[in-house]
């Protein structure tokens, strides 16, 4: 098949491609750089099933011709900083949600039959169920982030009903692995190699969340992918996590060891009084994947813990 990734250049948009590549797929990356990088996607560039398209998703014109003649959409284009969607909002409005638009009108107007959105656990805010379901009610995010890629969702779903065009959202939790560069792992590696004796942890160090391993991530994806294609409906929407999770202490802790340090100073900054990171930060997640187990037989091979130490390996 003919497939087109935005946001190909990217941490986790990237690793799809690599995957499609080696799977014997024809790759458009459309990607303009701005939190991609092109040594990501490298060693496919001399590759006749590859081509790399240099240019901004936010304006309507000048790269939607690329769309035409695609099976499948992998729409990974995004700003994936959280924190920056609290004091910027309207970078994150620009980059994901009229991107969003603009890629689903290329779909439109190309006809193209199916499109794969990466969205994020961030939709649920801060859910009173844990493990939390795809079916959860109400989303409330506390994010610009989170709010716009519901709106994303909403925009996605619409098209699809009008338009026939199929369409997989898949709620990723915390990725981490080779390539990443931002997200507290990269953070805390960052700031021990400037100083190894002290630690600022942004919150009070008791967040819980889940992390997934990029491999993990990228399998389930594909094997959604595969779900959808072969089935009768046109929307499906599925959580992606790990089955257990970790504290931020817990995180500090493995990075530390990891580094081969002793006796460091944790140094705690919370910014809300009930120990969150920052304004918008989700304290506890953990996502129910039932219902992708059920539909693909998908499983994580590694748990939070091992995927974090894995990432600090490949960071360092």
């Amino acid at each position: 098949m003919k497939t087109l990734v935005t946001g190909g250049a990217g941490f986790i948009g990237s690793h799809i491609v690599d995957r499609l590549m080696n799977d014997g797929y024809s790759v458009i990356v459309v990607d303009d750089l701005s939190s991609g990088h092109l040594e990501n996607v490298k060693p496919w560039l001399v590759d006749s099933k590859f081509r790399f398209v240099k240019c901004d998703l936010k304006e309507p014109t000048g790269w939607a011709e690329y769309f035409e003649g695609v099976d499948v959409v992998f729409h990974y284009a995004a700003n994936p900083e959280v924190r920056v969607s609290v004091a910027e909002p309207r970078v994150h409005f620009d980059g994901n949600l009229q991107a969003t638009f603009n890629v689903l009108e290329a779909c439109r107007l190309f006809k193209v039959p199916l499109l794969l959105f990466a969205s994020t656990s961030t939709v649920y805010g801060d859910a009173m169920q844990i493990p939390t379901l795809e079916d959860y009610t109400p989303l409330k995010p506390i994010s610009v982030y989170g709010a716009i890629k519901l709106a994303c969702e909403t925009l996605i779903s619409t098209y699809s009903r009008l338009y026939g065009l199929k369409s997989l959202m898949l709620r990723y939790a915390n990725v981490v692995g080779p390539r990443m560069r931002h997200g507290v792992v990269v953070d805390f590696v960052g700031k021990l190699k400037v100083d190894p004796r002290r630690l600022e942890i942004l919150g009070d160090g008791s967040q819980r969340k889940s992390y997934l391993y990029v491999e993990d991530a990228v399998e389930a994806t594909l094997k959604a992918l595969d779900y959808l294609m072969a089935s009768d409906g046109s929307i499906e929407v599925f959580n992606v996590g790990s089955e257990d999770w970790i504290s931020v202490r817990e995180i500090a802790d493995i990075v530390v060891e990891a580094m081969g340090l002793r006796g460091v100073e944790y140094v705690y900054k919370p910014a809300t009084s009930d120990g969150k990171g920052w304004l918008g930060d989700v304290k506890y997640m953990l996502l129910d994947i039932s219902r992708l187990k059920k539909a693909t037989d998908w499983r994580p091979r590694l748990k939070s813990r091992e995927a974090v130490w894995k990432t600090v390996e490949s960071i360092l």
